[in-house]
Order: C-alpha cells, then sequence, then structure tokens
C-alpha cells in the first residue's frame, strides 16, 4: 500500500465508515478498514490518530489532484487509476508526488492539531518553540512527518526495478515540495501591537500552493533511463542532456524533477485509463481546441440564479434579489 496504490484510491470516497461512526470500534479497527501491508497495519495499530490521518490524506492528495487537472484531458478522475498507477506515465508521477505530499502535510498537521499520541508540536530544539508553547502556539511538525512517512512506505524494490526507482524518485519530490513550504509565522506581544517582543514558529503552507508546485513540476517533468554507474556499479536513474551540452555521462535528473519512463496517451478517447474528453466542459477562449481533440464543441445556453443588489439590515442580516442571466456553455463532442 502506498497512497498511490489502487485500493485506497479505487475505493474513495468509499473508505468505509466515518471516523465518527467508528469511534467505538477504536483506532485498531479502524486500520483494519484501510488496504494495508502487514508491517503498514502494525504501525498504524501501534499509531491512535493514524488511520484517520491517513483517510484525511487520500482526500486531500485526491481534491487537490482533481483541481489543479480540471482544465486538461486528463482531470484526475478515479475512473482508470488502477491501470493508470501500473504505468510510467508523467500523471502517475504526479499521482505519487502529490499523495506523499499529502500525507507528510496531513501527518504534520495531525500532530500539531493533538489527533496523533505519539507526536505534539514541531519539537525542533530551540528556544523559540518553547516560547510559542507558552502562547498556545503549536508548529507543525514536519520532522516527525517525514521520519515516520518514510518507514511507513518503506523503500521496497530499490534493485535494478527502474519503475521502482522512477517512484520512490517521485515520493520524495512530494516530501521535498512540502519542505519547500515550510515557512516561519511571527506573533507579536508587545505594547499596541509593537513587535518588542514576538515568537516565531514553523507553519506548512496550504495545500493548494504545493499542489501548484507539483503541477508546475509536471509541466516540465524529464523522461529517465536507467544506467549503469561504473564508479559505484549499479544503475542509477539518467535524464536527457541539457542546454545542448552532450557529456560522456547523462546527467541524473534533479531531487525537485518529476520523472517518467513512458509517453502519456492522449486522453481523448474512453480507454482503460480515463473516459476520455467527451461531454467535458471547456471554455471557447482558453482549452476547447486542446481538450476537445479537434472534434469540436457544443454551445448551450442556460439560466442560472443567482443572489444580487444585496443590503445589510439592521442589524444583523443581508437581505438580496434573486436575479437571473443566460449563461453559455461549451461541451466537446462525442
Amino acid at each position: 500500500f502506498s497512497l498511490t496504490g489502487k485500493e485506497a484510491l479505487t475505493h474513495f470516497p468509499s473508505l468505509g465508515p466515518s471516523p465518527s461512526s467508528a469511534q467505538g470500534r477504536g483506532h485498531v479497527k479502524q486500520c483494519d478498514l484501510l488496504q494495508l501491508s502487514r508491517k503498514q497495519k502494525r504501525l498504524c495499530r501501534r499509531e491512535p490518530g493514524l488511520a484517520e490521518t491517513l483517510r484525511d490524506s487520500i482526500r486531500l492528495g485526491i481534491m487537490e489532484c482533481q483541481f489543479q487537472f480540471r482544465s486538461e484531458r486528463w482531470n484526475c478522475s478515479l475512473e482508470g487509476r488502477t491501470s493508470l498507477l501500473k504505468r510510467g506515465f508523467k500523471e502517475t508521477a504526479f499521482l505519487y508526488a502529490v499523495s506523499s505530499a499529502a500525507l507528510t502535510h496531513s501527518l504534520a498537521r495531525a500532530c500539531s492539531a493533538g489527533r496523533m499520541e505519539r507526536c505534539t508540536c514541531d519539537d525542533s530544539p530551540g528556544l523559540e518553540n518553547r516560547k510559542a508553547w507558552q502562547w498556545g502556539v503549536c508548529g507543525d511538525n514536519l520532522k516527525y512527518s517525514t521520519k515516520f512517512l518514510k518507514k511507513f512506505l518503506g523503500q521496497k524494490r530499490i534493485g535494478k526495478d527502474l519503475r521502482a526507482k522512477v517512484d520512490i524518485h517521485n515520493t520524495n519530490v512530494g516530501i521535498k515540495a512540502v519542505k519547500n513550504g515550510l515557512k516561519t509565522t511571527c506573533k507579536c506581544h508587545g505594547v499596541s501591537g509593537s513587535c518588542a517582543v514576538r515568537t516565531c514558529w514553523k507553519q506548512l503552507s496550504p495545500f493548494h500552493e504545493i499542489g501548484r508546485l507539483l503541477k508546475l513540476r509536471y509541466d516540465d517533468a524529464v523522461k529517465v533511463f536507467s544506467t549503469t554507474n561504473d564508479a559505484v556499479g549499479h544503475s542509477e536513474l539518467s535524464g536527457p542532456h541539457r542546454h545542448g551540452h552532450p557529456s560522456r555521462h547523462p546527467p541524473a535528473p534533479r531531487p525537485t524533477d518529476l520523472v517518467y519512463v513512458e509517453d502519456s496517451p492522449s486522453f481523448c478517447r474512453p480507454s482503460k485509463y480515463s473516459l476520455g474528453t467527451a461531454g467535458r466542459t471547456c471554455s471557447r477562449e482558453g482549452n476547447c481546441d486542446s481538450m476537445c481533440c479537434g472534434r469540436g464543441y457544443n454551445t448551450q445556453s442556460r439560466l442560472v440564479t443567482f443572489s444580487c443588489h444585496c443590503q445589510v439590515q439592521w442589524c444583523c442580516y443581508v437581505e438580496c434579489q434573486q436575479c437571473m442571466q443566460e449563461e453559455v456553455v461549451y461541451s466537446c463532442k462525442q
């Protein structure tokens, strides 16, 4: 199991009973509801709060993926996900990265929110964190999150397996994206709001920012192949020569590059990877030509109702009228 494993993603949003309905059965039974390896189930049972955090991270990763690809031919739908994950496409690379990022982010936030028993606020050494606790502020515990995540996901099938190396690389890209979004936030305690005295702590960026960064990585993803490093005697990932300056040894991809091993399908027509783009809404000035794959698009007018002419009434409510306007919708032809 990983957050990009077929079971967890295929079953979303039917991940079993919600945490609230399963409270009486305890966190151990919540762990049993998830498709985990034997080792991961042991870790889950020893970590109260982990099952709920796993479920939260699956939702977070899927929602962000669908938001980032809402205007693309592949819109990160759940249909075809199982087949997609068996291949080495750019889309597979994004799934691994956004899933590991979502779990890293969710674990760190769960620690600072007090939903995990074995971790708490950011415990990096230094006076600042102790000051933050005194003022009721809790830094996101990214240190614990990344350490636990590597233990939870494991490093399987490394050897000479190119796909395993690619999957691990993309998983680490997601973790690094969360680390790069760690910001220092400060709170002032001086007289009249002055910053003569202040407390600072570490806080993660909103996940939308991380998703946007990973989408940029997807747009610039690097196609890789496996080469043997004679110096150390094992295979490693290699990418194309950069800037038109060939060298004797192909360069390795950068730690922040998303990597893939095979070209993606067009996603235009229904296949085992997606439902195609027929019927998808698009923007005539923006992406209709690309999304509809040259098939053209239908134009449909509809009336939509919205609140208008709103006024604040004394003292405590807003009064609005209901207005209607015509809206034109464009959708790809069959």
